[in-house]
């Protein structure tokens, strides 16, 4: 067996995309079906009850943890993308344990939309491929851009799901529980990515990626 060390830039970029492909299948498969992902971690909202929703919180509740799994597709697509551009090593370990702690909150996000009888988004497979070429180009500038870029998604991240804390129903302890756990463990990533000697971005492409978070995030909400 060869040893992975001992790969090329062109055995590296093979296998990434072998794994991301599979992480792909694994994050969403058909577009239309609700699989039941696994977590490393225990579900935040484990010890908390369901609060008696009415209809229209429930609804709502459902469409914002949608738009928070979009996010953590995008998460996987984007980490994955990016440890396989990643020159250093050890950057490239780094942004595949960052995937393993995405995953848990993908599986978190969807087993509350279950529990809400929300679906996942009809546009996954788009919003997974727009992120891997993102991460994929990114990666391909050099390592500290590909820092830069963790650190400032993740701001935004930490931002969105602030504002979903103000959004989602007060009494839905549950999906609140998620959200304030994810929130934790985003801004952690960008204190990660700042400390390994992320680079800052020009102030046109942080805009440029909050427009198309935004995007993102209104058409998530429906569809």
């Amino acid at each position: 067996m060869i040893n992975p060390r001992h790969y090329d830039r062109t055995d590296r970029l093979l296998l990434g995309i072998s794994r991301a492909l599979q992480t792909a299948h694994e994050t969403f498969g058909a577009a239309h079906t609700q699989s039941k992902p696994g977590a490393a971690r225990a579900f935040p909202a484990a010890g908390v009850g369901e609060a008696a929703l009415s209809a229209p919180e429930r609804r709502q509740a459902g469409r914002y943890m949608r738009v928070n799994h979009v996010g953590e597709v995008c998460a996987q697509a984007l980490y994955r993308s990016q440890a396989m551009t990643a020159r250093d090593p050890r950057l490239r370990a780094r942004m595949q344990q960052a995937a393993h702690e995405e995953a848990d909150h993908l599986a978190w996000c969807e087993r509350r939309m279950q529990e809400l009888g929300a679906r996942k988004s009809l546009l996954n497979p788009l919003w997974w491929l727009g992120a891997f070429t993102i991460g994929g180009a990114a990666g391909l500038v050099g390592d500290r851009w590909n820092l830069g870029f963790v650190a400032e998604t993740e701001r935004q991240v930490v931002a969105h799901l602030e504002s979903h804390l103000g959004k989602l129903p007060t009494k839905d302890a549950r999906s609140r529980a998620v959200v304030a756990q994810m929130k934790q463990d985003e801004n952690a990533h960008a204190e990660a990515a700042l400390a390994a000697g992320a680079a800052e971005l020009p102030p046109p492409v942080k805009r440029l990626m909050k427009l198309a978070a935004k995007g993102m995030t209104a058409t998530a909400y429906w569809v």
